[in-house]
């Protein structure tokens, strides 16, 4: 591990080190001035920090991503085994939404509206710089932290020239580099800039290894790999759950009590459910969802009154316009849902907007039918989430555009997630479901969705590095 004046610091250093936009906790400023942490959320968070808790001297680098967390790091106030970034806030905002989320994930999840986007000028090139300066702070830590040899595991699109950097500065270091997201098709990523293009496949081939959820994105990125004459070591490691940590969680008592608020809400308990839980990212495809079920109440009215879809839509990225264009829409179309189909005793679509976790587990457990229908997926976790806390076992209805196709494709009702009346015709049979039939369905999508939890997942990345 360097010293600040760049001569070796006789101390060991960490021989795993994690790189992530996000940590496993954030900090909250109060009123008074104090701090305190709390620990993140999600599946891949908890695994992760399960994982480097079993590798004692292991280190998470992230970002500090709120005023408490910056506040924390002016303090020195840090938790053993994570490093927060205080990167100033307007490189940060460029980086992260003016390119991450406004240009790479637009790429990957193939998003843009081609007539009229995008238009790679000035302001993004000064984006781009902000970008590249990112990546290389992350880059200057981590070569800073790491021990002799170590293994530098670096996440997802936020992040991917680090690798390149990162093997300039230390040589030494075993890299390997995860998307979560899918990778665009050489037709596609070749709308980026010639030069821009070219560093972030460079960045990418500076790990070790690469590694994707599915054959279909790393076969993307490989034949991207090959334009540039490169043959990379490219992985498939597709990310499950860990069944026992999730239906714990979904049996605590605060989601007991959202569960019986849900009840009431649904009302007649012979009325089945479909459920969605999705922030309303652009490629979650909600508004198709919602379509889909207006047709189905149009053309099958048996179901009116005997089927309420809820719709967890959690706002996302909302100081980008196109998302909240977005979330408006989603809110407009389910009111005019209502408006035609609602009766006095019956609600047919619910809404909720507020992210509350144990409401969401809640929901799976209540799900008759889970709608997942992306236009465009990495993965999609809440796939194989649904299946493994469901109570009465659901029918899932899958966009094949769903990392999670490749392993959940053959107990699903596979859609295409830009045919409205095909999703339709789908949510019909799902609700038709026999309750034999629905409950052996159920069964193989829970074990297939939790055959890779995530410690499981990470350690088998470390393996690969170390082999």
């Amino acid at each position: 591990m360097a010293t600040q004046d760049g001569l070796q610091d006789p101390r060991p250093g960490p021989q795993v080190l994690v790189a992530a936009n996000r940590g496993p906790l954030s900090y909250a400023l109060a009123a008074d001035g104090t701090l305190s942490a709390r620990r993140g959320g999600g599946g891949l968070v908890s695994g992760l920090s399960s994982a480097l808790s079993r590798r004692p001297g292991s280190l998470w680098v992230c970002a500090a991503l709120g005023e408490g967390d910056r506040e924390a790091v002016r303090r020195g106030v840090s938790e053993a085994g994570v490093r927060m970034l205080a990167v100033d806030e307007g490189v940060y905002q460029d980086a992260y939404n003016g390119i991450a989320n406004s240009v790479l994930w637009f790429v990957h999840h193939m998003l843009y509206e081609i007539p009229v986007e995008p238009v790679f000028d000035a302001e993004f090139r000064r984006q781009w710089d902000a970008y590249v300066a990112y990546n290389r702070a992350f880059a200057e830590a981590l070569a800073a932290e790491a021990g002799p040899g170590a293994a530098v595991l670096v996440q997802d699109y936020q992040l991917a020239l680090v690798p390149g950097q990162l093997r300039a500065l230390r040589p030494d270091l075993r890299i390997g580099h995860f998307t979560h997201t899918p990778w665009a098709p050489p037709e596609y990523l070749r709308i980026l800039p010639d030069d821009v293009r070219e560093q972030l496949l460079r960045g990418m081939l500076g790990a070790d290894r690469v590694g994707f959820h599915t054959e279909r994105w790393a076969a993307d990125f490989a034949r991207c790999a090959a334009e540039l004459g490169e043959t990379p070591a490219v992985s498939v490691h597709p990310l499950g759950v860990d069944a026992e940590d999730l239906r714990t969680l979904a049996h605590r008592p605060v989601v007991e009590e959202r569960l019986a608020e849900l009840r009431e809400v649904v009302g007649d308990p012979e009325r089945k459910t479909v459920v969605r839980v999705d922030r309303t990212e652009l490629s979650k495809n909600i508004v198709r969802g919602l379509l889909a079920y207006r047709e189905l109440l149009r053309e099958r009215p048996e179901w009116r009154g005997r089927v309420v879809h809820l719709a967890f839509a959690y706002p996302s990225r909302q100081d980008l316009a196109s998302y909240r264009s977005y979330t408006e829409s989603v809110g407009r179309l389910a009111e005019e849902i209502e408006a035609e189909f609602g009766t006095p005793d019956w609600r047919p679509v619910v809404t909720y907007v507020k992210d509350d976790f144990p409401r969401s587990l809640a929901a799976y457990r209540l799900a008759d039918v889970a709608l997942v229908n992306p236009v465009r997926d990495g993965m999609n976790l809440v796939a194989k989430e649904i299946p493994v806390v469901s109570d009465r076992g659901c029918a899932l209805v899958l966009s094949r555009e769903a990392g999670a196709y490749d392993e959940l494709g053959e107990d699903a009702l596979v859609v295409n997630p830009y045919d409205v009346s095909a999703t339709a015709r789908a949510l019909h049979e799902a609700l038709s479901m026999g309750d034999a039939e629905r409950t052996e369905r159920t069964k193989r999508l829970a074990a297939a969705g939790c055959a890779v939890p995530p410690v499981r997942w990470f350690e088998a990345q470390l393996a690969e590095l170390s082999a």
